[in-house]
């Protein structure tokens, strides 16, 4: 869903315009206060701002920012931008927010997968060496034997998926 902050006579032709060409819903909402009420109660996939409008409410622009949550911001001036500019921009952003959300998601897998080999690593060295301890019961052994059995088995599985 996306919100439309705009005063602007033209903010509900251009909801519906918006509606139409992106293919996702559109709230209007006539001021940044109401907005930002609105987004700490619903979820939006992209908040577009009037620029004028954004500029004479300036106070209440950092509580609007405070509650985007993953919303994107995209600022517009629909005093001089037909619905088509503001579609193509609209689509400009989601495309960036999309991409950058790819990379920060490959950026965290890798974290992770370099965090979990560590520790498998510490896993297999440290059931090695208590399988040296001198005179540990059998049974011990073979336990330890199956930690390092399934600790191997995850480090081929995270060494297949690189």
């Amino acid at each position: 869903m996306i919100l439309l902050v705009t005063s602007s006579n033209r903010r509900v032709e251009c909801g519906k315009s918006l509606e139409q060409t992106v293919g996702e819903s559109v709230e209007v909402c006539e001021n940044v206060r109401k907005a930002a009420s609105m987004l700490r109660n619903n979820e939006y996939s992209t908040v577009i701002l009037d620029d004028p409008m954004v500029e004479a409410e300036g106070d209440a622009l950092e509580s609007l920012l405070n509650n985007l949550g993953l919303a994107v911001p995209v600022y517009v001036n629909l005093a001089v931008s037909n619905a088509a500019r503001i579609t193509r921009e609209l689509r400009l952003a989601m495309r960036r927010n999309r991409e950058s959300r790819m990379i920060a998601i490959r950026a965290a897998e890798s974290q992770l997968r370099s965090e979990i080999r560590d520790a498998v690593t510490g896993i297999l060295l440290s059931t090695e060496l208590a399988m040296r301890t001198p005179e540990l019961p059998a049974e011990a052994i073979e336990k330890l034997a199956s930690v390092c059995q399934l600790a191997n088995g995850i480090r081929s599985r995270l060494e297949s998926v690189n």
